[in-house]
């Protein structure tokens, strides 16, 4: 069987590259270079669509399309690593903008809503969750475990987090491709900023994203993925699940799920436990990243 060539609707929502720009990159770069179907529109295999959706990625981080095209696919992706246009140095001016926060954590929750939606506004979605949220959730923690901060600070900070990058997912465009991603926790895991920092990339990435909150118990997370035909379950622990649960709780669900469902363990809580059969543990948001392009290169492969 042929591999997966996507007609230019289905393009246009997987990489949010309007159908216009498309057709003008054509003309003037040569790519992207469709085939065309049996009724004689164009058709987008899907390594094409893949290098088309690192090209948005760095669009998005200020760079021009002129500039991007010569490249190979391994020279854009080694230019997603390097710091953005303006930073003296990796992470500096994110640093700076954690440090902001963290004072506004404890002393202004006005001013905390206001400067994260500013920096999200700033940065861009992608940015903001890998370079702010990401690192400033760890701190937050870190600060409540040392008592540097109260636990309710840490609770102010997760519900504003929580809530400016719900909004911000719920404004990017449905994905219709796959992986059908199924995201929640298991009952006792009532962390869920993680969950939504990992759906924010994911579905940036072009994965269809279904998510269902925290707590949701494992014979309901089973109907639910076959009942949303989904190709992934990604479940997330924070540090704080006891880890001697996480291995059975694990073992658990892989048996309720068909062998055609990947199960992805991700966040802080499964950094250090052993490699469980069948589960594929992401203790980073990178890795999650790494998994779903590693997911689509294995479905490619048997088709």
């Amino acid at each position: 069987m042929t591999a997966a060539c996507l007609p230019i609707a289905a393009v246009e929502r997987e990489t949010r590259l309007s159908k216009d720009v498309l057709r003008v990159w054509e003309r003037r770069y040569g790519f992207p270079a469709p085939g065309r179907d049996a009724h004689g529109e164009r058709c987008y295999p899907q390594e094409q669509v893949e290098r088309l959706r690192l090209l948005k990625r760095l669009m998005d981080q200020g760079l021009r399309p002129g500039r991007l095209m010569h490249l190979s696919d391994s020279e854009l992706g080694a230019l997603l690593q390097r710091p953005a246009p303006g930073d003296s140095a990796p992470g500096a001016g994110e640093q700076a903008v954690i440090e902001e926060l963290l004072t506004a954590v404890k002393r202004d929750p006005a001013g905390l809503r206001q400067a994260m939606r500013h920096h999200l506004a700033r940065l861009g979605l992608e940015r903001f969750v890998e370079g702010v949220a990401a690192p400033l959730t760890a701190a937050v923690g870190a600060r409540w475990q040392d008592g540097s901060i109260d636990i309710f600070d840490e609770h102010l900070y997760t519900e504003t987090a929580t809530r400016i990058l719900r909004q911000a997912v719920a404004s990017l465009p449905e994905a219709a491709g796959r992986p059908r991603i199924l995201l929640t926790s298991l009952p006792g895991e009532t962390h869920g900023l993680g969950l939504i920092m990992a759906e924010a990339l994911l579905a940036l990435d072009g994965a269809s994203c279904i998510a269902l909150g925290t707590e949701t118990p494992p014979t309901s997370i089973a109907r639910a993925v076959a009942r949303h035909a989904a190709d992934v379950l990604a479940l997330s622990f924070s540090a704080a699940y006891p880890r001697r649960q996480i291995v059975p709780a694990l073992q658990q669900l892989r048996q309720l799920l068909p062998e055609g469902v990947a199960l992805w363990a991700g966040g802080a809580g499964v950094a250090a436990i052993p490699t469980v059969e069948g589960v594929l543990l992401l203790p980073t948001l990178d890795s999650g990243r790494q998994a779903l392009a590693a997911w689509r290169t294995s479905d490619l492969s048997v088709e």
